[in-house]
């Protein structure tokens, strides 16, 4: 099991208050993590496990750091917002239910952008950690939120790094609130790192091209032309520089999350798709 450098989302986790100061901003509350809920995690990284994060896993991390955690869209990764801040974080606590946050938003025009989806409800949130301390029971009994008898992980103490909306993907079961994004996070980072000479504007249109073809709800931008290509074609590299990231993807099985990035390629469905 991974324990460095993770991701989780869940849904909907993510709340508006409305604004009560001079900037005419809402403040963002909810919770990026639940408790006592255990959740299967399938990832051609971490591997598949049941994961439950318990009361007081975040304990440690918010009282020794919480000035350095940031709250961030996308982790950051959005090609417009980048690593902007979305606000200070004016509450961070454990409650009964899980880790609660609240973020006035900054009065700009970055933040105000993504108000309409945080009005909707249309965003999920999800935070990046380290497992510190853990328990790990190879093999448990037979339960009804583990009929398969996989693995499970009890999170003890979490190092907290992030958290903030996300365009959350489905989840495989409406009653799994929580799931792994580390894979969909680490293949982007992979085409980047796998084609190093591609210049930054290949690079962000490349990752936004996998995040609109991964992401549920999204279908319909796939048809759309691109509006930096005069063709309406998805950019793509070189051959010779495609064939890093090609190994990679068939390293890891999967290159079927990428039709049309390097070429043909299946088109099954990753298995947190519905």
């Amino acid at each position: 099991m991974r324990r460095e450098n993770l991701y989780r989302a869940c849904m909907p986790g993510v709340e508006l208050r409305e604004a009560d100061g001079d900037t005419g901003m809402p403040t963002m509350t909810g919770h990026f993590a639940v408790f006592n809920t255990p959740t299967e995690i399938n990832s051609s990284r971490e591997g598949r496990f049941m994961e439950t994060l318990a009361p007081g896993a975040f304990t440690k991390s918010i009282r020794e750091r919480a000035s350095q955690v940031k709250v961030m869209f996308n982790h950051g990764r959005d090609p417009q917002i980048g690593e902007k801040p979305l606000g200070p974080i004016a509450e961070l606590r454990e409650d009964e239910t899980g880790a609660y946050y609240e973020v006035p938003l900054l009065d700009a025009q970055y933040v105000r952008e993504l108000l309409p989806a945080l009005k909707a409800g249309l965003l999920g949130a999800s935070f990046r950690f380290s497992v510190v301390r853990e328990d790990i029971v190879d093999r448990p009994a037979r339960s009804a939120a583990n009929p398969d008898r996989i693995p499970e992980r009890t999170i003890r103490e979490a190092k907290l790094f992030e958290f903030g909306p996300v365009v959350n993907p489905a989840y495989a079961a409406a009653t799994a609130g929580i799931r792994s994004i580390t894979d969909e996070i680490m293949d982007v980072d992979a085409i980047a790192l796998a084609s190093p000479i591609l210049l930054d504007e290949e690079r962000t249109a490349r990752a936004r091209v996998f995040l609109t073809r991964a992401l549920p709800g999204q279908g319909e931008q796939d048809e759309r032309e691109d509006t930096n290509s005069p063709s309406g074609d998805i950019p793509t590299a070189p051959e010779a520089d495609a064939e890093p990231a090609k190994a990679h993807l068939a390293r890891t099985g999967r290159g079927s999350m990428y039709p049309g990035l390097y070429g043909p390629e299946s088109t099954r469905k990753p298995s947190w798709l519905l």
